[in-house]
């Protein structure tokens, strides 16, 4: 094996799983180690609910995710969570669409055929996905999930033709499924500002992706059931130490998959969101008890996918 990880070590990858663990000394703008993110808030009503339960907690969440997209909500909509969270310095990212899953497709519907499920088929589907981040950028929005390789490179493309603001923060979904140094690493050539990387990777292996990579990890420390259900708490202060700049990120296990979203889930939504903040606070607990000298972001932090409300609507 050795010629094998001469090879890997002179490309500047690492040649073997990081067993000794050793502390990131790689920070978010501002210094901080971590940040937090609150996913599957779907929608305004699951937002403004998601706020009053921060408050009632008394802790920051630094970036609201939002599976079912732009695509799917209205403009008004659109307009309305980029306000809530402009208003707070806020993080708001918001997935593109059309997907795999959501067109005629029955590939991705096969057990064979899931690696292809949130990928775009065919040139339309680029484009309609394109069309997707514009309309968002021009609402506000400053941030989005992607999870195709393609729209990657495009979103880069898009940034260099002023299609898109050079401050939006193009997310990698964890369900594009990169696992290892090297393919995270083309994740962040391709354009990834941050990566949401698979859900059960031991701490050996995140450390080996954290030497290759420079953008912040997106990591489950609780995992949604169809991502794998994996409860990660106490292993929290050592994500943090190893992987910083890490975004600490608070799914839920055991409730229905409520993708595309709407009005018939709105009242299982609001439950499901005031649950993740409720495990959000238990988990920041954990780093107070165990690793409080840990540094995290204020709210308005930069390199934060703020939203930036235009002047006509701000007006309104």
């Amino acid at each position: 094996m050795r010629e094998s990880r001469q090879l890997l070590e002179s490309l500047g990858y690492p040649s073997t799983d990081m067993k000794d663990l050793p502390t990131s000394k790689k920070r978010f703008p501002d210094g901080a180690q971590y940040r937090v993110e609150i996913p599957s808030v779907e929608g305004p009503a699951a937002l403004s609910e998601t706020l009053k339960e921060m408050d009632h907690y008394g802790i920051n969440i630094h970036r609201i995710s939002q599976g079912s997209g732009i695509m799917l909500q209205t403009d008004e909509e659109i307009k309305e969570m980029c306000q809530l969270t402009a208003d707070r310095g806020m993080e708001l990212s918001l997935f593109v669409g059309p997907r795999g899953t959501w067109d005629i497709s029955a590939q991705p519907l096969t057990t064979g055929g899931q690696s292809i499920a949130l990928r775009h088929e065919g040139a339309d589907q680029l484009v309609y996905a394109m069309e997707d981040l514009k309309r968002g950028a021009k609402l506000g929005l400053r941030g989005a999930l992607v999870a195709d390789e393609g729209l990657l490179l495009l979103t880069k493309e898009m940034k260099k033709a002023r299609q898109l603001p050079e401050d939006f923060v193009v997310k990698g979904s964890v369900q594009m499924g990169s696992a290892n140094p090297v393919s995270i690493k083309l994740m962040q050539d391709l354009g990834a500002d941050t990566y949401n990387v698979p859900t059960a990777l031991t701490l050996w292996k995140l450390a080996a992706i954290r030497q290759a990579i420079d953008i912040p990890i997106d990591l489950y420390v609780e995992v949604p059931d169809n991502l794998g259900g994996f409860l990660r708490y106490y292993e929290i202060p050592e994500i943090i130490r190893v992987l910083a700049p890490v975004y600490i990120k608070f799914g839920l296990r055991n409730h229905p998959d409520v993708y595309p979203s709407g009005k018939q889930w709105e009242q299982t939504n609001l439950a499901l969101v005031k649950e993740r903040v409720r495990r959000a606070a238990i988990g920041l607990q954990m780093i107070e008890r165990y690793y409080p000298e840990a540094k995290t972001s204020n709210l308005g932090a930069k390199g934060l996918g703020i939203p930036k409300i235009p002047t006509t609507m701000a007006s309104k």
